[in-house]
This record gives structure tokens, C-alpha cells and sequence, in this order.
């Protein structure tokens, strides 16, 4: 499925749809989050509007490897068309949703069909561009979720004030009908050979497997106790997932591609900064706000700052990448990671809010040299016909992360907090409202208790962090770009 023949002068136009179609993706999470006041105002279901978000990741999340593993087998273009049109759906019938419950059914089928965009647009890249000019991309990839961070509440702002809240959803279908289009003209796979087995077992026990892992990392709160059990379960799945993969003739994962240290390192490292960067876009705005008391503005500009750094490390890391060795960029990456992380909370000691945007800056950096670094290790180790999944997992390995990052820094959050506080002082400060009925020394004492307790959460972001600088040692020596040993992991 090498398709790295095509013409020089249709593979701009090829990425250009393919970063249309990962920007329609990446734009979906930062525009619904400023439309759901409006939302749930107009729908009502305040009590289940976690789970807009939630149907979305959970689905998105187990259908991931699923589709890396069904383009290896039938090919890109059909299988990313699938996905698109399932999104294109979800979000024609989430606009018209009459109640929340309505509108968590679409954005699960609005899930289930993200869950090919973003994996297999960057294994066609893949495919069509060489090693070293895919490390020459990485800035430009990466600048996709950057505007997708600014424009997105800015858009949905606009929108929610101006138009109704559905507008939203639809801004998606020309942004999808563009994409497919320019890839029905520029992109020409290649012809599959022969037929292929469908994995149906292995399919099935991915979805409980992480399905289940997903929904414990992103419902613990919820769930309490009953979160064990829900792991132990989906532990139960993944041990059948690892049985069946061993004797299907064509696994849905095959696990001997994990046995070459790139792709094992970059899907380990991809789950690392993952968690550790939630440390700071998850628990930062809310000590900028309910801590310091500080406009919702200047929390948004320390995050916006580390959308800025991240592509253009991302730009500079491909290049140095070409020169060092995918270790050196790994390694650079997780060090710039841990000196931001560790720098957060002492100057949020200080109360300083330039170098509260110093940190997030360097964070930025070590994300984008990180993450550009293992994407492109990863899918020049693999050959063509495991591209697809060995990128899917890389992806999936991310979001995971993610995950798994806001889950256990939640945990510190919680049990920090004194049990003796009534309500959820968080939320207490957060909201305008509540604040303000709140005396000074109320106010003071509750500021109090959570600025120990998400001080903490920083300092547990930074041991992530280290974490995530550990795996980086993971990666084999020498190896760049255009190495003659690149391409040749199998499932074998």
C-alpha cells in the first residue's frame, strides 16, 4: 500500500485535505465547549451534559485502532470516507437534536466517526511523503490543533450570539464535503490485491477493553467504587484481546509490532505527554480563575501561549530530527516538557502571571518536539501494510494519556481537598455567583484549601512529566529519518 509515487504536484493538494479533515476533528471539542451553556439552557439535562463529551471521546476512543486496522486492510480513501460520512452524520442529527439525551446518542455516531479521521489523514502523509520530508511537515500538522484552539471558541462564540447553537454542528458539513472531494480527485491508492479476514472477535473485545478503560478513566468521579470494578473487567477484556490476537489470521492489533523498540517507545511516549500535559490545559485555568481570581482571558492566554510554541517546535524539531536522531529530539522534548512542568507551580507561588505564560511556553515546546518526534519514528518503522494501525495506536496512546492524566491528577484534586468543605468548593469558585455571596474570610479560606490542593495536582503533573522523559530513553540509538533500518517492522 506504498503509495509514495504520487505525482509531486498532487501531494500539497492531498495534504491540504487531509489537514482540512483533521481540523474539522481538532475544532469539534473547543466549539461544542462554548456553546454548551446555550445548550444545556435551551435542551435543559444539566445533570448529563459531561456525557456530550464523554459519548463523543468514549466512542472516538475504541473505534480508533479499529480503523487504522481497516485501512491497512481495504485502504485509506474508503475507509476515512466511512468515517467522515458517519461524522457528517452525527453532526447533521446532533443540530437537530430536541433534548440532551437526543443529542449524546448523535455525538457518540459523531464519535464513532472522528475515530478514523485523525489516524488514517496522517497515514495518508504518511504513505504519500518520505522520513524526512515527514518530519519537515510536522509543524504544519501540529498548527492544525493550534488554530483549531484559537479560532474555536472565538467561532462558537460568535456563532452562539449571532446565529443558533445547531450552526455549530453544520459549520461541518462543507469543511468534511471539501475534504472528500479534493480527495476523490488528488488521491490515487493504489488497488488491494487480494481479500481480507476481518478480525470480528478482536474488534469486538477492543471495544469492551477500552471502552470500559475509557469509561472508568473519564467517569471515576461518577462512578466511586464502582470504578474498580470496571477496570477489572476491561483488564479481563484486554487479557481475551491478547488471546485472540495471538491466533487470528489477520489480528485487528497485531502484537508483534509492538517488538520493535521505535514503535513501542513512540506509542509508550505518545501516552506519556498525554497525561502529563493535562497537569497544565486541564487544572491551570482553574487555579488562574478560582484561585487567583483572574479573568477567564488570562488563563485562556497560557494555554493559547503553548498552542503558539507547540507547531513551532514541532517546525524546528523536524529539522533537527534530519540532523541528530529521533532519541536526541525525544530526549530534548521531555527535558523542555519536565523544566516547564516543575516550573509551573513555583511561580504560581509567586503569583506570576508572565511566568505562569514562561512555563506553559516551554511545555509547548518539549509537546511539539515530543509528539512530532514520535509520530515520525513510528510510522517509518512500520512497513505499509501496518502503517495504518501502528499510527492509529500512536493516536489512541495520546487520548489515552490524556485521560488517564486528568483521571489520576482528579484523584490528587480530591483527596487534598478537606472533607470537611461543604459542596464542591471548585465549582464554588468558579461560578461568579457563589463567589460573590461568599464573605472575605470564607472566600480566603476556600481559596486557601484549593490552592494547597491543585498545588499538589502541579507537582504531580511534574513526576508525569519526568515520566514522560523516562520513556524517552526507550528510543533506539541512531536512528533519524531515511535510516536504511526504517520500514521494516512487522506483525512477525
Amino acid at each position: 500500500m506504498n503509495t509514495m509515487s504520487e505525482g509531486a504536484q498532487r501531494r500539497p493538494l492531498i495534504l491540504a485535505a487531509c489537514m482540512l479533515a483533521m481540523f474539522m476533528a481538532a475544532i469539534e471539542a473547543t466549539i461544542v465547549s462554548t456553546a454548551i451553556p446555550t445548550i444545556v439552557a435551551d435542551l435543559g439535562g444539566f445533570s448529563l451534559f459531561g456525557w456530550v463529551f464523554g459519548a463523543y471521546l468514549l466512542a472516538q476512543s475504541v473505534s480508533i485502532p479499529i480503523y487504522g486496522r481497516l485501512a491497512d486492510l481495504f485502504g485509506r480513501k474508503r475507509v476515512l470516507f466511512v468515517g467522515i460520512a458517519v461524522f457528517l452524520v452525527g453532526s447533521t442529527l446532533c443540530g437537530f437534536a430536541t433534548s440532551m439525551v437526543a443529542l449524546i446518542g448523535f455525538r457518540a455516531l459523531q464519535g464513532l466517526g472522528a475515530g478514523a479521521i485523525l489516524p488514517i489523514s496522517s497515514t495518508i502523509i504518511g504513505d504519500i511523503y518520505a522520513p524526512a520530508e515527514r518530519a519537515k511537515l510536522q509543524g504544519w500538522l501540529s498548527s492544525v490543533w493550534g488554530i483549531a484552539a484559537v479560532l474555536g471558541p472565538l467561532l462558537g462564540a460568535l456563532v452562539v450570539t449571532r446565529l443558533n447553537w445547531s450552526v455549530i454542528f453544520w459549520l461541518n458539513l462543507p469543511i468534511g464535503a471539501a475534504a472528500v472531494l479534493a480527495l476523490s480527485v488528488f488521491f490515487k491508492e493504489q488497488k488491494l490485491e487480494r481479500p481480507h479476514s476481518i478480525d470480528f472477535a478482536g474488534a469486538a473485545l477492543i471495544v469492551v477493553a477500552v471502552g470500559l478503560l475509557m469509561l472508568a478513566l473519564l467517569q471515576a468521579r461518577t462512578l466511586g467504587w464502582w470504578t474498580l470494578l470496571v477496570l477489572a473487567v476491561s483488564g479481563v477484556g484486554f487479557v481475551l484481546l491478547v488471546a485472540q490476537e495471538k491466533v487470528a489470521a489477520e489480528p485487528m492489533l497485531p502484537l508483534g509490532l509492538w517488538r520493535n523498540r521505535s514503535i513501542l517507545a513512540g506509542t509508550l511516549g505518545s501516552g506519556a505527554i498525554g497525561a502529563a500535559m493535562m497537569g497544565c490545559t486541564a487544572f491551570l485555568p482553574v487555579y488562574v480563575q478560582g484561585v487567583m481570581g483572574q479573568p477567564v482571558l488570562v488563563g485562556g492566554t497560557a494555554l493559547a501561549v503553548m498552542t503558539i510554541t507547540w507547531p513551532i517546535a514541532s517546525t524546528l524539531g523536524g529539522r533537527l530530527m534530519l540532523r541528530t536522531s529521533y532519541r536526541f529530539n525525544a530526549l530534548l522534548g521531555g527535558v523542555l516538557l519536565l523544566i516547564g512542568a516543575v516550573a509551573l507551580p513555583l511561580v504560581l507561588s509567586f503569583g506570576s502571571i508572565l511566568g505562569v505564560d514562561a512555563a506553559t511556553a516551554v511545555m509547548g515546546a518539549g509537546l511539539g518536539l515530543s509528539s512530532s518526534t514520535f509520530m515520525v519514528s513510528v510510522q517509518s518503522a512500520a512497513i505499509p501494510r501496518l502503517r495504518g494501525i501502528a499510527t492509529a495506536s500512536t493516536v489512541f496512546a495520546r487520548m489515552a494519556g490524556s485521560a488517564l492524566g486528568t483521571a489520576m491528577l482528579g484523584a490528587v484534586l480530591n483527596l487534598w481537598l478537606p472533607a470537611s468543605l461543604a459542596g464542591d468548593p471548585v465549582q464554588i469558585l468558579m461560578d461568579h455567583t457563589a463567589r460573590a455571596a461568599l464573605a472575605p474570610a470564607e472566600l480566603a479560606a476556600l481559596a486557601g484549601a484549593v490552592n494547597a490542593a491543585l498545588y499538589l495536582v502541579f507537582w504531580a503533573g511534574a513526576l508525569l512529566a519526568a515520566g514522560a522523559l523516562a520513556v524517552a530513553f526507550l528510543m533506539p540509538h541512531g536512528l533519524k529519518p531515511g535510516h536504511a533500518t526504517e520500514g521494516t517492522a512487522t506483525a512477525g
